[in-house]
């Protein structure tokens, strides 16, 4: 099976870019590095498997086709969005965000 490539949007380079900070900032560089790990895989994850993720979100919030995935051993989530030739990430939040407000912050895009 050949898997789709995977490809962050600005936004979701920001938040991971966010989260590496804060945790560096908490003297936890383990934890950054198995952050970043942990979204390596999911990234291939999805990129094989883009249809297995979660749908909840689209319906939730009306956007068709939107789909999360859960780090493993990270509170995160990759919000995505599968295309014919890529898999496009919208962005990378913390399980406890306020996925609503979320919502408002991409109707620009």
């Amino acid at each position: 099976m050949k898997a789709k490539p995977v490809v962050p949007r600005e936004q979701a380079h920001q938040d991971v870019e966010d989260v590496v900070a804060h945790y560096l900032a908490e003297g936890a560089e383990a934890a950054a590095l198995g952050f970043i790990n942990a979204l390596e895989k999911a990234y291939r994850h999805i990129g094989l498997h883009p249809a297995i993720s979660s749908p909840r979100y689209a319906h939730e919030l009306n956007l068709p086709g939107l789909r999360s995935w859960p780090l493993t051993r990270y509170p995160y989530l990759v919000f995505y969005v599968e295309r014919p030739d890529r898999v496009d990430v919208w962005r990378v939040l913390h399980g406890q965000r306020d996925i609503p407000v979320w919502m408002q912050e991409l109707e620009g895009t």
